[in-house]
């Protein structure tokens, strides 16, 4: 008897532009984001959501790339970074990333940056921008 891993499954055709299709093609290591099955997105936005430091989002913007493919890049706006919308979230354009799961993989990181504004403030202060104060 063998186990099948479980699978995300399809979008509904014309809803999403997450380009499944082409993972048909692509080899295993392509196809790891479709891993990312709805419970586990789940998991995922809620442990964002909670974040402890900057040490612990470093640690899961690496988790997801080497589980799932993910690229995180959270880096200051270009403009004066007042609130957490200040603050750039990009993913980078994969196929099989569904487009809901790239509005909300940002969207938890805000919540969990909102929560914890300590983090935050060493995101900033990493990036120089905190270095008079």
């Amino acid at each position: 008897m063998t186990m099948s891993i479980p699978l995300r499954q399809p979008c509904p055709p014309g809803v999403c532009d997450c380009g499944r299709e082409q993972l048909v093609e692509q080899p295993a290591a392509a196809q790891r984001i479709l891993l990312l099955t709805r419970q586990e997105e789940k998991r995922l936005i809620e442990r964002l959501e909670q974040l402890k430091d900057l040490a612990d989002l470093h640690h899961l913007q690496s988790k997801m790339y080497q589980n799932l493919g993910i690229r995180v890049r959270i880096s200051p706006g270009l403009n004066e970074v007042r609130t957490m919308r200040g603050i750039a979230i990009e993913l980078d354009e994969q196929p099989g990333l569904c487009r809901k799961t790239r509005q909300s993989i940002p969207a938890a990181i805000r919540r969990g940056l909102e929560r914890n504004p300590e983090v935050a403030f060493r995101l900033l202060d990493a990036h120089d921008l905190l270095r008079d104060a």
